[in-house]
């Protein structure tokens, strides 16, 4: 399995990430993240989902599958990393979803610290009543969702009507869409600025969590 490191010095807190549903592990965005967050101290892997690295070779560009379809190979990017300090889980959209589905265990056995989502797809856009992540409402699991406020998988109106576990942290980031961009002649922000907040708010969550 191909990993894309970022800070890759000894003793640093990893932070695993999977993409979303339609990007690879090298967009600008994932480029962006990833050096934010090693700039907060942390050792960044990224990898792909088998659906997307096929993609690099001519595969099909059809949609992936469910999200639990990947959760195998989740466990097996895991397995391949061989992260012996503290490890984090997450990703960007389903990526932060599958992690989702694999959380609750992994950190009951000590295998992992937390879980990071960037933009979790609480439902489909425009689908509000078709909810995703109901596990969310028991995790123990340390957890921290960065959302933006007027994301169409989940805004902040619906979900902070949601069961949420206590131990779900939910950071918004004003103005945000689905890739946490505001609108610059709304709010004079830049993605660029809204994703290293977001570095520095990891960095605050992970302090207080371990």
């Amino acid at each position: 399995m191909d990993f894309l490191l970022n800070g890759d010095e000894t003793g640093r807190t990893t932070i695993l990430l999977a993409h979303g549903s339609g990007a690879a592990m090298d967009t600008p965005w994932m480029d962006t993240v990833a050096e934010g967050l090693d700039a907060q101290g942390f050792r960044v892997a990224r990898f792909e989902f088998s659906y997307m690295s096929a993609r690099r070779t001519g595969g099909s560009k059809r949609p992936p599958a469910k999200a639990d379809t990947y959760a195998p190979e989740f466990l097996a990017a895991i397995d391949a990393l061989g992260c012996d300090g503290p490890l984090i889980i997450g990703g960007k959209s389903m990526g932060g979803r599958v992690a989702s589905l694999i959380a609750q265990d992994l950190y009951d056995a000590g295998r992992i610290k937390g879980m990071l989502c960037l933009g979790f797809p609480f439902h489909p856009p425009k689908k509000p009543g078709n909810r995703r992540g109901e596990n969310l409402a028991e995790i123990t699991c340390p957890t921290l969702i960065c959302q933006g406020t007027r994301d169409p998988f989940g805004t902040r109106e619906e979900v902070q009507e949601y069961d949420l576990s206590n131990a779900v942290t939910l950071h918004w980031l004003e103005d945000g869409d689905h890739d946490l961009k505001p609108r610059k002649r709304v709010t004079g922000k830049t993605l660029e600025g809204q994703l290293l907040k977001l570095a520095e708010q990891v960095k605050v969550w992970a302090n207080s969590c371990f």
